[in-house]
């Protein structure tokens, strides 16, 4: 396992460091399960440990564990272990997905081996990827050597997260017309769109499937139905807008395309368990890196 010590300057929350997509996470308390986006991401638990929903499916991972999320996926996480003494610390890395499809087709990769696909996944990290993710992180202190080393320790890690036996998702995801495939498609466009409504049989016919594959698809690697998964997206992003841009919560909820400001709130106040306003009128915080993910793990 890395060694701890390298990250002990490392301050709460994700901070961004000078390796390009790579990110360390620490957090000195355990917190409550609360909304979160994560981007297609890998993670690595140096300490402590946290936990993530799919669905129904409470996802953990302790020290040592491997995560793969590999599609956009609005979901709720927690930190169940951490303290000031052993804080949670971890190092998050954002997948690249054409990096992912390009190894697949040199590697011949396997979409048929490995657990059932889900959109996050953890396993025990093994031996090779916690090294590869070692001279990544030792590149923060050799800028010299990033240009040159970055480019190949990438490519190394991804393959190896591809070759692992909870990386099924990207094995489908790499096959053109893999179901997974064409549920991330129709993520994109849903994420693109959002504040638009969504039509789901116009949906599934644009990847191609017919509304019930559509649904038990989508659903079965999302954990969420896909309007359910649009409301989550326009909720966390009238979020964003309120705290990050200080926009009203009429504005915020326009914005993601709510009509009615009335079932807005009463919907925010659910999923939060705070009314909009309450968010509405807390401090705008720092601007995050251009490369940080709105959930870092």
């Amino acid at each position: 396992m890395l060694a701890y010590a390298d990250t002990r300057n490392i301050g709460d929350e994700p901070s961004a460091t000078d390796v390009p997509g790579l990110n360390v996470s620490r957090q000195r308390r355990a917190t409550e399960l609360s909304p979160v986006l994560y981007e297609p991401i890998f993670c690595l638990v140096l300490q402590g440990a946290k936990q993530a929903l799919q669905g129904r499916r409470m996802v953990d991972f302790p020290k040592g564990h491997s995560v793969i999320v590999g599609i956009d996926l609005p979901t709720d996480a927690r930190v169940v272990e951490a303290s000031p003494e052993r804080p949670y610390v971890a190092l998050a890395l954002k997948l690249d997905m054409g990096l992912i499809r390009e190894l697949s087709a040199e590697a011949g990769a396997d979409e048929g081996t490995g657990r059932e696909v889900a959109a996050i996944s953890a396993a025990e990290a093994d031996e090779a990827i916690i090294d590869a993710m070692g001279r990544l992180f030792a590149l923060v202190e050799k800028p010299t050597a990033l240009p040159v080393l970055h480019p190949l320790l990438m490519r190394e890690i991804h393959y190896w997260l591809l070759c692992a036996d909870h990386g099924s998702l990207l094995r489908t995801l790499a096959q053109a017309d893999s179901h997974a495939s064409r549920i991330a498609d129709a993520i994109g466009t849903i994420r693109n769109n959002f504040e638009q409504p969504l039509l789901v049989a116009d949906l599934a016919s644009s990847v191609g499937m017919s509304v019930s594959a559509f649904h038990f698809h989508f659903k079965a690697i999302t954990g969420a139905t896909p309007l359910q998964y649009q409301k989550r997206l326009r909720l966390i992003e009238a979020k964003r807008l309120m705290q990050a841009e200080r926009q009203s919560v009429s504005s915020a909820a326009f914005s993601v395309g709510y009509e009615s400001p009335t079932q807005f709130s009463r919907e925010y106040a659910r999923m939060f368990g705070l009314p909009p306003v309450r968010h509405a009128r807390v401090p705008a915080p720092a601007p995050a890196p251009e490369y940080e993910s709105p959930g870092w793990m």
